[in-house]
């Protein structure tokens, strides 16, 4: 069977593309007429657009920049699944899910250039609802020289950050990089809903994921195990934003793979935005 490209585009949330927060680099000012302002561009002609910062070449690109970054979770060859991304990002971009709060930035041209100036952020949305439509499962890739991690193997280390005992924990201090992580800390000492839990530093846990066409690396902020039996991975975030989402999305997928697995036990994963939900959070997972 040759390998589809689908999207449930009912369950794509709109993607907000502010021009306020995009960056415009000075190679790309003289494609623009030579304003760095986007709002003093009055007249725009796309077609003195240098070839390199044309939206179908961009989109292109940035298809091509994503099939390497999922090598391996599709089949089929890259030509063929490219031009499935593309069809799908020009879908997208021709909807009504890209969310542009300016009115100034309503008009085609500029739309199309805001588009070209984040058409990173674009495929790297839209690869987080792409589903082939033939697969079955997820499949973790392991570590080859570390397949499986515990907090046993947590070796000395020193900080000048405050510290807090902990009890429930086979590390023997909690590092509180701020007063939210202090408030955690303490909130998991006292839970009866808490087995253990670690503070996810220096563990080496972390969840690789793709923002603006690379790879980043996203640490949780704790491990918890409850009593009954499931691994929580919990963040903590005082402001949401469109990388944390990006970020999320990809912990989801990881924790749906090694649930689907097996042999690692129940996972779950949660983010608490103000620090009274953390108790809320923890009877949730614990009573499902």
């Amino acid at each position: 069977m040759r390998p589809t490209l689908v999207v449930d585009w009912a369950q794509v949330e709109p993607l907000v593309i502010d021009p306020a927060q995009t960056p415009i680099s000075a190679d790309i000012a003289p494609a623009v007429g030579g304003a760095t302002d986007m709002s003093r561009v009055h007249v725009i002609d796309l077609e003195k657009l240098p070839e390199g910062f044309r939206l179908q070449r961009l989109t292109f690109q940035a298809a091509r920049k994503a099939f390497a970054a999922m090598e391996g979770q599709f089949r089929g060859t890259q030509e063929y699944l490219v031009l499935q991304l593309i069809r799908l990002v020009e879908h997208f971009l021709d909807s009504d899910r890209p969310d542009i709060p300016s009115i100034y930035h309503q008009d085609p041209l500029r739309k199309r250039i805001l588009f070209a100036l984040n058409i990173d952020v674009i495929v790297q949305y839209l690869l987080r609802h792409v589903n082939e439509q033939n697969a079955e499962h997820l499949e973790p890739v392991f570590d080859e020289e570390a397949p499986i991690g515990s907090t046993r193997q947590m070796r000395t280390w020193y900080t000048t950050k405050h510290c807090i005992p902990t009890a429930r924990s086979q590390i023997s201090h909690a590092v509180a990089d701020s007063s939210w992580e202090q408030y955690a800390a303490n909130a998991l000492e006292k839970s009866s809903q808490v087995a253990a839990y670690a503070k996810n530093d220096h563990l080496g846990f972390q969840v690789l994921y793709m923002w603006n066409g690379s790879r980043r690396r996203f640490v949780p902020d704790y491990l918890i195990r409850l009593n009954n039996g499931k691994t929580l991975v919990l963040e903590i975030k005082g402001e949401d934003s469109e990388q944390n989402r990006a970020k999320r999305a990809a912990l989801d997928a990881w924790v749906q793979a090694v649930s689907q697995k097996g042999g690692f036990g129940r996972w779950a994963w949660d983010v608490a935005l103000e620090p009274a939900q953390i108790h809320d959070l923890l009877g949730r997972h614990s009573a499902q």
